[in-house]
């Protein structure tokens, strides 16, 4: 996968950097280690006593952690939907709000009046919190715009967003505009946006949402043959209102990540278990829309489904910009322990947008890290509303 606007911090090839004394994540986690930074990668990790000779900045046994990866976000966007949030409060659903012209639609009819410009400088400020709390890559998807012009606009403003690595997924099969057939949208607007978007360079992956308000599976699995014509891998919003096939449908498509998945059962994580496919958990939108129904974790142990967490950043359902905020959440909500939480924003985050070079601390990784001022891992999933970030290091550039 090639990642076209991440600013190249690597190719600056900045000095060597020796971090010494810190506290490296694992059961148990290694005390009194050091890890050295060439080239913006991870050269060499060992004990402090064997470090090698350097620059050294001394951690006094903080906690360091892979850069977290948030790998679901809409972070792109026109107008909010304070409105639609004091609605659901009075008692309408997710899909009555919809059915009335609110949710994504809303959010469509903002997103479509705005530049590619606009859309990059209303996006920064989200993005900058999500860094503040260590986030290295970011995920953002268009889906807001559902014509050519808004949707290559979205990805033409995640392209521009900087200070982090930023993987661009299509989701053009988002919702169905107002008055359109669904099948004449996927053929006439979708897929011709799609080839689009591919042929200036602004796709990294293709992305769905396959529900009830929105696509089956049919007409999904002919989005995701168009992604795989143009050598695209794929990803899906899948069961989250409702059980729809959807995570079955990604994984006959290998593909990378089904998200949400509140409504998924025990054949589906056979089913992604044996495709690779990751679980990306959204306990923001769970939270936000009052959902009873928590996703199959104990069936995606059981069948070894890797589980990523992520915030879903979006004006409607989870208008969270807290990474730390959605451990916290996958743990008291969903029952995840604090280490799969943190799993789930680094190595399986990665994995869930096909980046082999990020979310471990390995000798020849991305040195894109975050320093804590804790000393155990599991506090990073414990506190609320806290942020212990004592510094980031993207690309071995130290902020």
């Amino acid at each position: 996968m090639c990642i076209h606007n991440d600013r190249d911090v690597i190719a600056a090839t900045p000095p060597p950097t020796l971090i010494r004394d810190v506290v490296l994540p694992g059961d148990p986690p290694r005390r009194g280690m050091a890890v050295a930074i060439e080239g913006g990668r991870i050269a060499w990790i060992g004990p402090v006593a064997e470090a090698p000779s350097g620059d050294a900045i001394a951690m006094d046994g903080r906690l360091l952690t892979p850069g977290l990866i948030d790998c679901h976000t809409h972070l792109v966007h026109g107008g909010d939907r304070a409105r639609e949030f004091a609605m659901r409060l009075e008692g309408a659903t997710y899909e009555e709000v919809a059915r009335a012209g609110g949710g994504i639609l809303s959010t469509v009819r903002a997103t479509r009046g705005m530049s590619a410009e606009a859309l990059a400088d209303a996006a920064r400020p989200r993005l900058a919190a999500l860094i503040a709390e260590g986030v290295t890559t970011v995920e953002v998807k268009s889906g807001y715009g559902l014509d050519r012009d808004a949707e290559l606009a979205m990805l033409r403003a995640a392209r521009a967003l900087e200070g982090v690595r930023v993987v661009t997924s299509f989701l053009g099969a988002h919702a169905v505009p107002p008055g359109t057939d669904p099948e004449a949208y996927i053929d006439k607007v979708c897929i011709p946006t799609l080839e689009a978007a591919h042929a200036e360079g602004l796709v990294d992956a293709v992305d769905g949402f396959c529900e009830g308000i929105a696509f089956d599976p049919a007409q999904m699995g002919r989005v995701f043959d168009a992604a795989r014509r143009l050598g695209l891998p794929v990803k899906l919003h899948a069961e989250q209102l409702s059980h729809s096939g959807g995570a079955r449908l990604a994984a006959r498509h290998g593909a990378l990540s089904a998200d949400h998945l509140e409504h998924a059962d025990e054949e589906d994580a056979r089913a992604m278990a044996e495709a690779g496919t990751v679980a990306v958990l959204l306990p923001g939108a769970f939270y936000t829309l009052r959902e009873t129904k928590v996703p199959p974790v104990e069936a995606f142990r059981r069948h070894g489904v890797p589980m990523a967490v992520a915030t879903d950043c979006n004006p409607g359902s989870s208008p969270m910009t807290s990474l730390l905020l959605a451990m916290n959440m996958a743990c008291t909500l969903f029952r995840l322990t604090p280490a799969e939480a943190l799993a789930g924003v680094t190595v399986n985050a990665a994995r869930a947008l096909g980046l082999a070079d990020a979310g471990e601390i390995v000798p020849g990784m991305r040195a894109d890290l975050a320093v804590w001022d804790v000393d155990d891992p599991a506090a990073l999933a414990y506190r609320i509303g806290f942020n212990p970030l004592h510094l980031r290091i993207h690309g071995g550039v130290v902020s």
